[in-house]
């Protein structure tokens, strides 16, 4: 089931089409990736589910009604440009963030010693944001997205300002946050994490939908007829009419024989042969990175 949809979203600013007939459907419970190059469209689309900017046609849905003004409640959004005031002191400021999302204090205060506990940051309470690295200042800025327990998260580019080990607790957490129940629209550039974190992707270039799916049935789609055979022990494959021998790696023991099968030769073939030759370990598709992917659309519709 569908906890938000959007359908056949356009919207122009002046002359210049932001999102041209967009359509998207997020999946409960799962991280759905919003990708594209800068300038793609995702940064309009993510402020219209906000609510900031309107469509010019199209409808969106939160669970599976029309959005209206009051769902903003039901939404936490952790934008690319930060909005911490300066000024104020981390405590004080999370504290409002909280109350302004429906949270009393007494129940905002029990989340906040939670969440500054949990993320290791319970002595920056009462130091000015100021006075906090970028980094810090996305950790706080993090805990005030999920501090009400939204239905949808909403985050773009979670990951700015952050050291690795840093970045890695925040995967982390955006997991946990899925395993509760959240249902999360998470927007970047960095297609690694797309691999670790997202069940399902849409990819917009120009304005236009041009990849949405599954992950990994988007890897197989693109995949190019190769293979991984790992063995054990030192092994080596003989070329025939049927496949190449792309690389081969000894590791641990173990050999690694990549090959791509040529026209409609029969894997299974492939692998009875194979399991002559040695004891085979695993045999499975060669997938493509989800940044092969993108750059291989992105570039046939330029």
């Amino acid at each position: 089931m569908a906890l938000f949809e959007a359908k056949n979203v356009t919207k122009k600013y002046g002359t210049q089409l932001a999102l041209d007939n967009v359509s998207i459907s997020v999946p409960e419970k799962c991280i759905f990736g919003l990708l594209g190059p800068n300038g793609a469209g995702k940064t309009t689309l993510i402020r219209i589910i906000n609510q900031i900017t309107g469509p010019d046609s199209g409808e969106l849905f939160l669970n599976g009604r029309k959005l209206n003004a009051e769902d903003v409640m039901s939404i936490g959004y952790l934008p690319e440009e930060r909005g911490l005031y300066k000024k104020m002191k981390v405590g004080e400021q999370a504290l409002y963030f909280a109350q302004l999302k429906g949270l009393s204090k007494a129940e905002a205060m029990r989340r906040l010693k939670y969440w500054f506990k949990k993320l290791e940051i319970v002595d920056w309470w009462g130091k000015k944001v100021e006075e906090l690295s970028k980094g810090m200042q996305q950790k706080v800025q993090f805990v005030t997205t999920v501090l009400h327990e939204p239905k949808l998260l909403i985050f773009d580019e979670p990951f700015t300002g952050f050291d690795p080990v840093n970045a890695n607790l925040i995967k982390n957490e955006i997991l946990f946050l899925r395993e509760r129940g959240a249902t999360i629209i998470f927007s970047t550039h960095n297609m690694e994490s797309v691999e670790e974190l997202c069940d399902n992707i849409t990819l917009i270039n120009k304005a236009k939908t041009i990849l949405e799916g599954n992950v990994y049935d988007i890897r197989k789609q693109w995949a190019a007829n190769e293979y991984d055979i790992v063995f054990e022990g030192d092994v080596s494959i003989p070329e025939n009419g049927h496949f190449n021998i792309i690389s081969r790696q000894e590791e641990n023991g173990k050999s690694t024989i990549r090959f791509k099968a040529k026209g409609d030769a029969d894997t299974n073939e492939i692998l009875q042969m194979a399991v002559g030759l040695g004891k085979v370990v695993s045999f499975n598709p060669s997938l493509p990175s989800m940044n092969e992917i993108f750059i291989r659309v992105v570039e046939s519709r330029n």
